[in-house]
């Protein structure tokens, strides 16, 4: 077993957190008319994707009946949609579509983690939840050696990659880098942090974020890693 798998078989063990482990698992006793029947992962999500991948994309949290439901980050919901219809089109995947976890989706040169590995109430994890869940994207950055790019998807997953990069010993360019949609921050050792906002649907439907806007952070994205 890798040092990946390790730290996935560890997460989804994972109970730390007693109010998301109730939130969670009552989501899957209660879901939608549209999800009755299924069986829910209602467990942490591990990250996704290439073990050696360049590209490190953070999330929030998984959504209660995405990928709370479906056990892959971004999938089985309109965040996901967005971010795999983006990724196949610039090389990353396989496929557009992120279904469910025996769908085929693979994905190339890019790995899917996120801030808090369990979906919260409101989608809104408390600070104590992000402190309990901040090591495993530390050991995820320091697993990933071949790392170019971090892409983050929205401004909590923007501080909580940096306080993440920092307790992994990165030292942070001054002033502070700011948090805006599409902005790039050179960082240490070549390592470049590109900002989305996240492809929620809030984000989606107001037309905060367009796919042209979303597409062309994958833009910046691939010609970053391949420069």
């Amino acid at each position: 077993m890798t040092s990946l798998s390790r730290l996935n078989q560890t997460v989804v063990q994972c109970r730390k957190c007693a109010r998301l482990v109730r939130w969670r698992e009552a989501s899957a006793k209660k879901p939608p008319r549209r999800y009755q029947g299924e069986r829910y992962w209602a467990k942490p999500l591990p990250g996704f994707g290439d073990p050696h991948a360049r590209v490190l994309i953070v999330g929030l949290a998984p959504a209660a009946h995405g990928g709370n439901r479906t056990g892959r980050m971004f999938t089985g919901d309109r965040s996901g949609d967005w971010l795999y219809g983006a990724l196949h089109a610039f090389g990353f995947a396989n496929q557009a579509n992120s279904d469910h976890r025996s769908d085929g989706l693979d994905l190339k040169d890019c790995y899917i983690t996120a801030a808090v590995r369990c979906a919260p109430p409101g989608n809104k994890p408390l600070r104590a939840e992000f402190e309990r869940c901040r090591p495993y994207l530390v050991q995820e950055l320091k697993l990933f050696k071949n790392l170019r790019v971090v892409v983050v998807l929205g401004k909590i997953a923007f501080d909580s990659f940096l306080s993440a990069y920092r307790e992994n010993g990165g030292v942070l360019p001054k002033p502070r880098p700011k948090f805006g949609h599409g902005s790039s921050v050179p960082l240490a050792d070549g390592l470049r942090l590109i900002c989305s906002y996240h492809p929620s649907q809030q984000n989606t439907f107001t037309g905060k974020l367009t796919r042209v806007m979303f597409h062309r952070v994958f833009e910046q994205t691939r010609a970053a890693v391949f420069y």
